[in-house]
């Protein structure tokens, strides 16, 4: 499945600024720098049907109840550097859900791991036996 225009996604994306908490003295107490940044999957108009259901699948356990992805960034102490950070966990997250898992390919256990394996038991069996005594 390809991947949707990004920069488009952006378009439909709104954010809400908001007081932080943590380090910046009387600036976390004055300026709004905490970014929220709100997806409704299920309202875009750039994705296709079988993306959407690509994303609430993928992205599910970032979703609240009515299917809006979230990303947070409050961070920096400015507002702009915390919506780029935003804007990046973002790309990130779209990226992962539509990339393709490498399928792992089954290998056999060596002779080596075999034995040494046989050997360890007999080791533990020899243990246990003089534990008896």
């Amino acid at each position: 499945m390809e991947l949707p225009d990004i920069d488009s996604l952006i378009k439909e994306l709104v954010f809400k600024a908001s007081r932080s908490g943590g380090k910046g003295g009387q600036n976390v107490n004055k300026v709004s720098s905490k970014i929220e940044l709100h997806f409704s999957i299920q309202e875009s108009r750039v994705l296709t049907d079988e993306q959407k259901e690509r994303m609430l699948k993928k992205l599910s356990t970032k979703l609240s109840d009515d299917g809006v992805l979230r990303v947070v960034s409050s961070e920096e102490r400015s507002q702009l550097d915390n919506k780029r950070k935003a804007l990046e966990k973002f790309r990130k997250l779209v990226i992962s859900a539509f990339a393709e898992r490498k399928r792992r390919v089954a290998t056999k256990a060596t002779r080596a791991s075999k034995e040494k394996r046989l050997q360890e038991k007999k080791r533990t069996s020899e243990i246990k036996k003089l534990r008896k005594l």
